[in-house]
């Protein structure tokens, strides 16, 4: 089967809504920036160069944890399935799945870069020909339009890579709400979540040793200088990640290194010497947690799989 030519998309990407939410962050007295926007091409590269590091653990141990339990997994989906996956990125994870998910027929990656999703799912349908490979273009937080040729198909979610520690805890329960409403009932979920633990693991992981960790946070300056006409100076900025055990999270800021003004968007952007832009949290749960989170948004944990590092959880819709 062939994929289609065009990406659908459910909802243009404006650069107004970039601009928008920038401006927004930068005003406001911490200053902060939606970590979505972390990925433009540049950003998913270096994103993937991240998932390589040895400090970063959180790949390694989910792309093990998939292996082993990748038929536990599939015994999840029902006959004639429907996979859709919310920010799908790279599409190693779902191969690992889709290997032994034989009852899933068509695959749905949701992605805000149109450019990565695109070769992703070009690549996929060459190797997988008999699986409807059916990419949609969109902000995975916003209701998207899933594409047709699913209607009559039983629907589960895909969801790795703890991505959803990025949302504040009721903002995660409001997104599993969300999964809720677009995958319907009776769907199934599978999501990637971090586990609390040692300080000294998380901050490695956040700061690694070969800066690519600062190259991926400093390029979303670089983004909004190309896209927004800003004059960011990517030199006088600097990385700095952190775990907030009160708050059981990891934060990321990019640090003023000195008074300075920035025009962004035709408005002048004021930062003293020291002053950061907070541009991600990374929330970390235990198993019991995340599944009372999943229980008080509409989902019933089925199972979960765990190394100690990472785990996976599988849940089901409510009735």
């Amino acid at each position: 089967m062939t994929i289609k030519a065009n990406v659908a998309r459910a909802q243009p990407l404006a650069v107004d809504s970039f601009a928008s939410d920038v401006l927004s962050g930068l005003s406001a007295r911490q200053k902060w920036l939606a970590p979505k926007y972390f990925y433009d091409e540049r950003g998913s590269q270096l994103f993937e160069e991240i998932t390589e590091l040895a400090e970063y653990y959180p790949t390694r141990c989910e792309l093990a944890i998939l292996r082993e339990h990748n038929a536990e997994i599939a015994r999840v989906f029902g006959p004639k399935t429907a996979l859709v996956e919310f920010g799908s990125g790279s599409t190693r994870k779902v191969r690992i799945v889709l290997e032994a998910a034989t009852t899933v027929e068509a695959y749905v990656p949701v992605d805000i870069s149109a450019e990565m999703l695109r070769q992703e799912a070009r690549q996929l349908q060459h190797d997988w020909p008999r699986l409807r490979v059916l990419p949609v273009a969109a902000d995975f937080t916003l209701p998207f339009r899933l594409p047709s040729a699913i209607v009559g198909l039983a629907r589960a979610g895909f969801f790795p890579g703890s991505t959803i520690g990025n949302f504040e805890p009721q903002d995660a329960a409001a997104f599993l709400r969300h999964a809720g409403r677009m995958l319907g009932t009776r769907a199934t979920l599978i999501v990637g979540v971090d586990l609390v633990k040692d300080a000294k693991v998380l901050n490695a992981a956040y700061d690694d040793a070969a800066g690519v960790t600062a190259q991926f946070n400093l390029n979303l300056l670089a983004r909004i200088n190309r896209e927004l006409s800003a004059d960011f100076d990517l030199a006088a900025f600097s990385h700095r990640a952190f775990y907030n055990n009160e708050r059981r999270r990891i934060e990321m800021h990019l640090v003023s290194g000195r008074r300075q003004k920035v025009n962004v968007a035709g408005q002048v952007i004021e930062f003293a010497a020291g002053e950061t832009i907070h541009t991600e949290n990374s929330y970390k749960y235990t198993i019991e947690s995340f599944g009372l989170l999943a229980q008080s948004a509409g989902w019933t944990p089925l199972a979960a799989w765990t190394d100690g590092y990472f785990s996976v959880h599988a849940l089901a819709a409510k009735a």
